[in-house]
């Protein structure tokens, strides 16, 4: 059974950086890719993704020009960039990986592709 787990979380202060990093010990990440959040108070929410169907990036407009996931070329992990961090940011990010192929990015971040997802770390922006 593939089993995400994140790591990088933490506090930061308005406008600083944090990399969030996510990988599956002894699996690949074959399909589309994205990363959540769950703002306190706020439903969960994609916050950038990748598809696999067209390689297609989709971000939150309120992300773009700060936010950047990647992964590794062996598809074994992935990482969520995170640049000029502000208060609303704050929140839990979860990494997932879809279950299925052929998702484009903005598809899978309407969570409603059946996904495998990470235990959630805590990013917390303040001053």
């Amino acid at each position: 059974q593939l089993r995400l787990v994140e790591s990088g979380g933490g506090l930061v202060q308005p406008g600083g950086s944090l990399r969030l990093s996510c990988g599956a010990p002894g699996f690949t990440l074959p399909y589309s890719i994205g990363w959540f959040r769950r703002a306190p108070g706020k439903e969960r929410v994609g916050v950038v993704c990748i598809g696999d169907s067209d390689k297609s990036t989709y971000s939150l407009d309120s992300v773009k020009g700060r936010f950047t996931i990647s992964m590794d070329n062996d598809r074994s992990q992935m990482y969520l960039q995170m640049d000029s961090l502000k208060l609303e940011d704050t929140g839990v990010y979860y990494c997932t990986t879809a279950r299925r192929p052929n998702v484009s990015g903005e598809e899978y971040c309407s969570g409603k592709v059946a996904a495998y997802w990470g235990q959630g770390t805590q990013v917390t922006v303040s001053s």
